[in-house]
């Protein structure tokens, strides 16, 4: 892409979408698959939002152990932030868990900040080493080459950083917000993991200032999306969300949402939270769509309504 990218895409997805998978491998490979998804389609947010009943939650969970079938949006955003981070630094950013074992089960997502350590690259993800640089200061960083790097700044080790690399080699890198490849330089960068105890949460916990200025509500009862989205009909936004609900809609976790309940946000009235309510795929063959299918055919669907910004 030419140029920066201001504008952001964001995924909601329920916890429940875990709820009828029984094997510890099928849970791990579920989140692989969501994965891949948002790589795919340059999906710079996955929001993981809890549907289940309040009383059906657990009122402390040990997340030192197995979370897949105790607390799933642990495991989920464990996975998705393990799966993001480029291969090279999750020895060091990711100690020896019981959610990871099955890692061998996980893709690759393949994107620019995963880079092969012959590419070139502006910019580059980083992990911070222990040691003394030879000015004496500043701080070692692994950025996946054969040699690490020196920056200026002092920064613990173990510390995740994004470098503006030089052109001029005698010169050493700069670190950046993690957000400046994307909107100086335009590139997909990856993609962020928020945790969220509600539905609600998934608006009122928004990291952007004034919010999503986009929100779309995936439903088998909503308009179809070409009717919704036509492709004669551009769309302006800042900060699109797509939500997704589990085996038993977005209707399920407005039910569960103890702020939603007593505005009367239930049931029908759970599409009066977005900007809009659309099938993504009308007339469907199948009686269900797993949400990780949904997500593949939401994002084909609506894709056009990013390009065009």
């Amino acid at each position: 892409m030419e140029g920066g990218r201001e504008w952001t895409l964001s995924v909601a997805i329920p916890a429940s979408i875990l709820a009828n998978i029984a094997s510890a491998d099928q849970r791990t490979v579920v989140p692989g698959r969501v994965a891949r998804a948002l790589a795919i389609f340059s999906v710079d947010e996955i929001i993981v939002f809890d549907d289940s009943p309040p009383s059906s939650r657990p009122a402390q969970t040990d997340t030192s152990v197995y979370t897949g079938d105790t607390d799933p949006c642990h495991f989920l955003t464990h996975i998705f932030s393990y799966l993001e981070a480029p291969p090279f630094m999750r020895k060091a950013l990711f100690p020896l868990h019981p959610n990871l074992r099955m890692t061998a089960l996980l893709p690759n997502l393949e994107t620019p900040h995963h880079p092969n350590p012959k590419d070139w690259l502006p910019y580059r993800e980083g992990v911070t080493l222990p040691g003394r640089t030879s000015a004496a200061g500043g701080t070692i960083v692994d950025v996946g080459l054969e040699k690490p790097v020196e920056i200026e700044e002092k920064i613990p080790p173990k510390t995740r950083v994004t470098l503006r690399m030089p052109d001029d080699e005698s010169q050493a890198p700069e670190c950046v917000h993690p957000d400046t490849p994307r909107t100086e330089g335009g590139y997909y960068w990856g993609y962020s993991v928020r945790k969220c105890g509600s539905l609600s949460a998934v608006f009122t916990e928004c990291p952007f200032e004034n919010g999503y200025d986009l929100s779309i509500g995936t439903s088998e009862r909503g308009a179809p999306a070409s009717r919704v989205f036509p492709y004669s009909k551009p769309v302006k936004f800042q900060h699109l969300l797509l939500v997704f609900g589990g085996p038993r809609g977005l209707e399920f976790a407005a039910m569960n949402d103890d702020e939603l309940r007593p505005m009367g946000i239930q049931g029908p009235r759970t599409r009066e939270l977005f900007d809009n309510w659309v099938d993504v795929l009308p007339n469907q063959g199948s009686r269900t769509i797993r949400t990780d299918e949904a997500l593949f055919i939401a994002l084909t669907a609506l894709r056009h309504i990013w390009d065009s910004t």
